[in-house]
């Protein structure tokens, strides 16, 4: 009986292996250059009765400028996009130890969005605290709200905005020291680091800050932060809950029509590794009842 022959292993092609390598990874690359250079718009809406017509207003913060930042051109540009009445700027603009030319661009960004004819306030942070950079943010029309106040009059709105530049505070330390709200202003704080009972004590009608990245990886579906530095704490919402995690979004004060906002912000420190949490514009529509 003649012998079966067996057919001869097919051999897998290498290069079909690596052109499926090449493009997962670039699959990879692309995803995390969205999730970590490129800029969003976020839309959140506040009701006052203080307010008698509506206010637009931007918020930026943490910027990390680098070399391969989004470019201050880019930003700008959704800026005019937008065309806000004002515009935050809240800390962090620059790392510490950076080198002079990620500064400048720190300060181009600010600066280049008053000549584009902007009222622009900021509050610095806990690393861009040089004081030849504030000077010059002062001299180019910047407003630099280091316990400062400030108050406008917008379309009808009477807005008062206040700036405070602690990075954090001691166990004494009091706000209400420092400034009283007015009842017959819109008051708005400017703060770097969220501290929600500090500013829930104080009862500015809307707090913004920085300074969290949003938690910088975010996991799908609404479920939170993966890692929340300020409490050390894993998957906090899990442990937690939404309410006393502050990552990102609009909080509830105690009194009725009382916010603070935490932007996530737009660049990254101490690495590019935001998932899920995009670089963002802040954009607050404030409405009256």
């Amino acid at each position: 009986m003649p012998e079966k022959k067996t057919a001869p292993k097919k051999r897998k092609n290498p290069k079909y292996f690596f052109r499926r390598l090449t493009a997962f990874l670039l699959i990879i690359i692309l995803i995390w250059y969205f999730n970590n250079y490129t800029v969003k718009i976020s839309k959140t809406y506040i009701n006052s009765s203080k307010l008698t017509s509506s206010v637009k207003i931007a918020v930026l913060s943490d910027y990390h400028a680098e070399k391969y930042s989004i470019s201050p051109k880019t930003i700008l540009k959704k800026i005019n996009d937008i065309n806000p009445d004002i515009v935050f700027f809240l800390g962090d603009m620059y790392s510490r130890n950076t080198e002079q030319e990620n500064i400048e661009k720190a300060q181009s960004l600010m600066i280049d969005t008053v000549k584009a004819g902007y009222e622009v306030f900021f509050v610095a942070g806990e690393h861009d605290t040089s004081v030849e950079y504030l000077n010059i943010l002062m001299q180019n029309g910047v407003n630099v709200m280091n316990y400062q106040t400030e108050t406008l009059e917008i379309r009808g709105n009477n807005i008062r905005i206040y700036g405070i530049n602690n990075a954090y505070f001691s166990d004494t330390f009091n706000l209400s020291n420092e400034f009283q709200p007015d009842p017959s202003y819109y008051n708005i704080l400017m703060a770097h680091i969220p501290m929600y009972d500090y500013y829930n004590d104080f009862g500015a009608d809307l707090t913004l800050c920085g300074d969290t990245h949003g938690g910088m990886i975010q996991l799908p579906f609404g479920m939170g932060a993966v890692y929340d530095s300020t409490n050390d704490k894993w998957f906090p919402e899990f442990s937690e809950g939404r309410k006393n995690v502050y990552d990102k979004g609009l909080f509830s004060l105690s009194e009725k029509d009382k916010y603070m906002f935490i932007t996530s912000g737009l660049g990254n420190y101490p690495v590019p590794a935001r998932l899920n949490n995009r670089p963002e514009i802040a954009v607050i529509q404030l409405n009256p009842y």
